[in-house]
């Protein structure tokens, strides 16, 4: 009897091994793409299941379903194995901007008047709060009266919102000025620029050296300011990732600039600071803030994003910079611009640049409303917790297909 339990272990190992293998084989996980195919800037929709191709991790895998969806509705089907695809939206607008204008009013105008249908979500995200439209918003009131309440609201918000980065802004409008202003006199450099320093009297009796100080400490504020939140980036998809439906992010964001010294004219002043190295070393300083690069871990986000199956619509507003005397207003929106546009390319949604706010939503509406949803079941699936990475085309077409970069396999 003492042999029979080990051997009696042993069988019972084995059986419970056997077990879990064919508990692992019998597991079915599917996986939803959606995908947008275009020839040039035209929707290709009268594709079927035998015309995409599609990959993971470098495997061609079976495709199962495919849906072709117009808005919310099921227009056609193709099947080998049924699914139910849940085509209910859910969407989020986010206002990263300085300045509420009315281009941004009418198109919210349009995305209520005529994207928003009653059954979708709304979240609304301005500089200050967030607001969710309710359920049943559209039977209590108008859709005039919906956009109104909204733009009201992104009114005030964007002017609240904005005030401190504004006055940083104007604070380093007028240190431009009061440090030009200061070396012409410092110099006595009659053949130099010299502005009229009534605007900058705050700043008279300072310095070269505390005015570049100034100016230094302002732009650090500025920095601090505009800092974007990774964790809360990260926890936004983790939030999501289990809501039924599509997903649309349309984000908003505001080209940024930072008025500074003209090169030309700063290069003049240079040459009679060569026997001052420690001010050849603030204005080395002040330079450092302009060279910005990405602070977010961006294949973190493209994964996280995609994995939620979120799309992110990036909408960039190209506004035009300011012209004044001895200043230059230098763009500093490129490390927001390489994030947000690398994430929309990532999550299959759509990025463009304009100044017109109205162009920017009708074309990402235009973009997004038709696509197809792709169902299939991975083989091999292995519950590991790693990223899978999809790729999808349209067989023996030169078509541009725009998916999901891929999910997490957990």
């Amino acid at each position: 009897m003492k042999r029979f339990f080990p051997t009696l272990a042993v069988v019972l190992l084995a059986g419970l091994a056997l077990a879990q293998q064919l508990a692992e084989e019998a597991f079915v996980i599917n996986i939803e793409v959606p995908v947008r195919v275009f020839k040039g800037s035209r929707f290709i929709d009268d594709l079927t299941i035998n015309d995409f191709e599609i990959m993971e991790n470098g495997k061609p895998q079976k495709l199962e379903a495919v849906y072709y969806i117009k808005k919310r509705s099921v227009e056609r089907r193709d099947e080998v194995q049924r699914f139910v695809p849940q085509t209910n939206r859910n969407f989020y607008l986010f206002f990263e901007i300085s300045e509420y204008t009315a281009k941004l009013g009418q198109s919210l105008d349009y995305f209520v008047q005529s994207v928003i249908m009653p059954g979708d979500s709304l979240t609304v995200v301005s500089p200050m709060k967030t607001y969710r439209l309710k359920p049943r918003a559209f039977e209590a009131r108008s859709r005039q009266e919906i956009a109104g309440q909204i733009k009201g609201l992104l009114r005030r918000d964007s002017t609240i919102g904005s005030a401190e980065y504004n006055n940083i802004i104007a604070d380093l409008e007028d240190l431009s000025r009061a440090i030009i202003v200061a070396m012409s006199r410092q110099f006595n450099a009659q053949n130099y620029v010299v502005l009229d320093d009534t605007t900058v009297m705050k700043y008279k009796d300072l310095s070269v050296d505390d005015l570049l100080t100034r100016y230094t400490v302002t732009l650090a504020r500025l920095e601090n300011l505009r800092q974007m939140d990774e964790t809360r980036l990260l926890d936004f998809p983790r939030i999501l990732k289990n809501d039924q439906g599509q997903k649309y992010v349309y984000l908003f964001y505001e080209r940024e600039f930072i008025p500074r010294i003209d090169a030309k004219t700063l290069a003049l002043f240079m040459d009679l600071f060569q026997e001052r190295p420690d001010l050849q070393q603030k204005f080395n300083d002040i330079f450092g803030f302009y060279n910005r690069e990405s602070p977010f871990n961006i294949a973190q986000l493209k994964e996280s994003y995609a994995d939620a199956s979120i799309a992110i619509h990036f909408l960039f507003i190209a506004r035009s910079p300011k012209n004044a005397a001895g200043i230059q207003y230098m763009e500093q929106s490129d490390d927001i611009y390489s994030t947000f546009r690398e994430m929309s390319r990532a999550t299959g949604g759509f990025s463009e640049i304009s100044q017109n706010p109205v162009y920017l939503m009708k074309s990402a509406v235009e973009a997004s409303e038709n696509y197809y949803l792709l169902y299939y079941s991975p083989r091999p699936y292995v519950k590991d917790g790693k990223f899978r990475e999809i790729s999808v085309r349209v067989k023996n077409k030169d078509y541009r297909v725009v998916n999901r970069l891929g999910y997490y396999a957990d």
